[in-house]
C-alpha cells in the first residue's frame, strides 16, 4: 500500500491500452503497443524525441486516430462508449498540454472556467468561485486570475494551465512536458505540486516527460517507449537494472549518477 493505494495487481487499471496501432500514411508510429496505468500513481511516460509520445497520448484522448488496437479509460472501452457515456469519461479527464496551450485571449480565471463552460451549466459566481479555488490550489497569487497570459512567467502559465485541468476535479490529469522550459527550481516546485495534488486530491497522473528529475522525484512508476511500443515499464530501481541501451543509456548516464548522488548526499 502506498499513499493510500493498493500496490502491484491489487490496484485498480484506470487506463489501459492494448495493441495500439497508429500510422500516418504509411509511416507507422505506434506498432501493437500496450500499457496500463493503475489509479493513484504518477507514470512517467519516457522515450526519444519523435518517438511517439505525445501521439499516444493524443490517441488516448481521442484527439488522434488509431488504426487497431483498444484503449479502455476508467473501465470503459472508448470505440464501445456511447455518446453519454463519452461525454462522462470526458469530464473524469484533465489535460495539461504542452507549452500550456492557454486561450491568449483570455484571463487566467476564464481559461479555467473553460471546461465548466463546456460540460456544466453553472451560474457565473459559482463558476468564479471555483476558478478562484482552483487557481489558489496551484499555488497561484489571487491577482493571477485576471490577468492575461501574455503577462505571466513560464511557471505561472503551467500553473495556470494546471487549475484548468483539474476545473472538473478529474480522475485521472495528463501532463504533456510539464516543466519543459522551466528553471531547475521552478521545475522542482512543479514537481512537489503534483505530488502534492495526487496525494490530497486521490489523482492518477500519466505525465509525459523528459526531465529526469521529474521521474526521480515524482514518478511511482516508468514506461519507455521504443521500436514503437513499450519496451519496459517499472519503478527507477527496476528501469537502472535494466539492458536495453537507450534505457541504460537514459537511466545509468552521467546525468542520472548525478541525481543518484545529490539524492543520496
Amino acid at each position: 500500500m502506498v499513499n493510500g493505494v493498493p500496490d502491484g495487481d491489487q490496484a485498480e487499471i484506470v487506463l489501459s491500452a492494448r495493441d495500439v496501432t497508429v500510422a500516418f500514411g504509411e509511416k507507422v508510429i505506434l506498432d501493437k503497443l500496450s500499457l496500463e496505468v493503475r489509479r493513484g500513481e504518477i507514470l512517467g511516460f519516457v522515450g526519444a524525441s519523435g518517438a511517439g509520445k505525445s501521439v499516444l497520448l493524443r490517441t488516448i484522448l481521442g484527439l488522434t486516430k488509431k488504426r487497431s488496437g483498444t484503449i479502455t479509460l476508467l473501465g470503459v472501452d472508448v470505440d464501445k462508449a456511447s455518446e453519454v457515456e463519452r461525454l462522462r469519461i470526458d469530464m473524469r479527464l484533465g489535460v495539461l498540454f504542452q507549452h500550456g496551450a492557454l486561450f491568449s485571449a483570455l484571463t487566467v480565471q476564464e481559461n479555467v472556467q473553460v471546461p465548466m463552460r463546456e460540460y456544466l451549466d453553472l451560474p457565473k459566481k459559482l463558476m468564479d468561485e471555483l476558478a478562484m479555488l482552483k487557481i489558489e490550489l496551484v499555488g497561484l497569487p489571487s491577482d493571477a486570475a485576471r490577468k492575461f497570459p501574455s503577462e505571466l512567467s513560464g511557471g505561472m502559465i503551467k500553473r495556470a494551465a494546471l487549475a484548468r485541468a483539474l476545473a472538473l476535479d478529474p480522475d485521472i490529469v495528463f501532463l504533456d512536458e510539464p516543466t519543459s522550459g522551466l528553471d531547475p527550481i521552478g521545475a522542482a516546485e512543479f514537481d512537489e505540486l503534483v505530488v502534492k495534488l495526487r496525494d490530497t486530491m486521490g489523482l492518477t497522473v500519466y505525465m509525459v516527460t523528459h526531465d529526469l528529475d521529474s521521474l526521480f522525484t515524482a514518478c511511482d512508476r516508468v514506461a519507455v517507449l521504443g521500436d514503437k511500443k513499450v519496451l519496459v515499464e517499472g519503478t527507477i530501481e527496476e528501469m537502472r537494472k535494466s539492458e536495453e541501451p537507450w534505457v541504460k543509456s537514459y537511466f545509468r548516464g552521467k546525468r542520472a549518477r548525478q541525481l543518484d548522488l545529490a539524492a543520496r548526499g
